[in-house]
């Protein structure tokens, strides 16, 4: 699965930004997009990749970091294979390039926080939050 992450970039303390990732590729022929669970991550300069919000899988509800709980929601349209995370109340520390990730169903049954968890990855999008 190829994963492109767009919609990031400056954007002042208090603001908003929508991040938008595309899924494509021959392996989504084979499975329904709805049966890969999706995760964001980020990573600021420095600094390791952070979990930021899974969709969660086969229904369960979705997860987000402490750090971003009610400011970040995470979404899908699965008949467009896309997947969203709606940042709100953006803070400096929300600075970083975040990433989507798609992990397929394979029987995957750890931790969706953990970005071992995934098997495709975004290249990845700059936000950057001015003070």
């Amino acid at each position: 699965v190829q994963l492109q992450a767009s919609g990031g970039g400056l954007v002042q303390t208090g603001g908003s930004l929508r991040l938008s990732c595309a899924a494509s590729g021959r392996t989504l022929s084979r499975l329904t997009f709805s049966s890969v669970t999706m995760g964001w991550f980020r990573q600021a300069p420095g600094k390791e990749r952070e979990f930021v919000a899974t969709d969660g899988h086969r229904g369960a509800d979705p997860a987000y970091a402490d750090a971003v709980k009610g400011r970040f929601t995470i979404s899908r349209d699965n008949a467009k294979n896309m997947v969203y995370l709606q940042m709100n109340s953006l803070k400096p520390e929300d600075t970083g390039v975040y990433y989507c990730a798609a992990c397929l169903p394979h029987g995957y049954d750890g931790s969706y926080r953990q970005a071992s968890a995934y098997d495709s990855w975004g290249q990845g999008t700059q936000v950057t939050v001015s003070s």
